[in-house]
């Protein structure tokens, strides 16, 4: 069954959301894609709380999904995420495994 990783990032400053939304579409999710392998993602903005992130990542299977998050990979990403943002934003990164999908 599907499984995907979320993170989840607070952009502590709002001045720092365009930039923010700038490099993580032009630059961060086409990296993070390519390095975990993920067969898709999507992210959005909090309509609640303006300073939120997240990115979905989709995985076929929770192995694949968990591998994402302890490969050299995740390391160079985080390095870069680090250099650019360092703390000025706060992020989580969470393993979830589809327990179930309704039909539509």
């Amino acid at each position: 069954m599907t499984a995907y990783l979320l993170v989840r990032a607070t952009v502590a400053n709002l001045r720092d959301r365009l930039a923010f939304d700038d490099w993580y579409k032009q630059e961060h999710l086409p990296d993070a894609v390519k390095a975990f392998g993920a067969r898709a993602a999507w992210r959005a903005w909090s309509q609640t709380d303006p300073a939120v992130h997240c990115a979905f990542y989709r995985f076929d299977s929770l192995e694949d999904a968990t591998k994402a998050t302890t490969g050299p990979e995740i390391k160079a990403l985080i390095a870069e995420f680090d250099r650019c943002w360092g703390d000025k934003v706060i992020r989580t990164r969470e393993v979830l495994d589809v327990a179930q999908v309704w039909p539509a």
